[in-house]
């Protein structure tokens, strides 16, 4: 019996994902590294002490790592964090995980304080039993730690859990941790990369997640 739903929020949750590929495009280009915003794009879901050595030598992260991190992010509250959206059905669909009697965790690879903001802009907030974010571990996805936090704060084992998650590397980390993981094609990733990093099940969004929940591992 699932016990508990932990689920990824940008681009599970949100339409954010072209946003923060912006931001980090943006910031690439200010501190003069020539990256496109398809480039920027690809590894979205990974927190920035992943995404910042995909781009910068050690070098040029020791000289302006975390000056480029800390300018994207004001980047993106202040210019695309007030364009973000839910995508349809979400609380509807967390309220019906809430109805079968399975608790609901998040867990995602963004800071504390934008994870927030994100579950006030989704209408989710007192749907949501436990919360973990980058800064509650040492490693963002694809390292299970984010996982492995929030399994501690359910109380629960992986097995007893079920994650939803739009990219790659949310599989790869659910897997490293023994999570089943459903997987959305609303963040961008293609069936084919999120069925091989290990989803079970992959449906388009929210709301067809919510629409086939009696058929879904959340219902198992």
């Amino acid at each position: 019996m699932t016990k508990a739903a932990i689920f990824d929020v940008d681009g599970t949750l949100l339409d954010s994902v072209d946003l923060h590929a912006l931001s980090w495009d943006e910031a690439m280009v200010k501190f003069g590294h020539d990256v496109s915003f398809e480039q920027a794009r690809g590894p979205i879901g990974k927190g920035g002490d992943k995404l910042i050595p995909h781009f910068l030598s050690e070098e040029a992260q020791r000289d302006h790592g975390n000056e480029m991190e800390e300018w994207r992010s004001n980047r993106f509250k202040s210019q695309y964090l007030p364009m973000v959206r839910p995508f349809s059905a979400v609380p509807d669909l967390l309220r019906r995980v809430k109805d079968a009697g399975v608790r609901i965790a998040v867990a995602s690879s963004a800071k504390k304080d934008e994870l927030s903001k994100y579950l006030e802009i989704a209408g989710i907030g007192d749907l949501v039993d436990v919360t973990t974010s980058s800064d509650d571990v040492q490693e963002s996805k694809p390292a299970p730690d984010i996982f492995d936090a929030v399994l501690n704060k359910l109380g629960v084992e992986g097995h007893d859990a079920v994650a939803i998650g739009d990219t790659p590397y949310d599989a790869e980390a659910a897997r490293k941790a023994q999570i089943a993981i459903v997987g959305v094609l609303c963040g961008g990733f293609t069936k084919s990369s999120l069925r091989q990093a290990g989803c079970v099940q992959i449906y388009p969004g929210p709301g067809a997640l919510l629409a086939c929940f009696g058929d879904s591992l959340l219902a198992r």
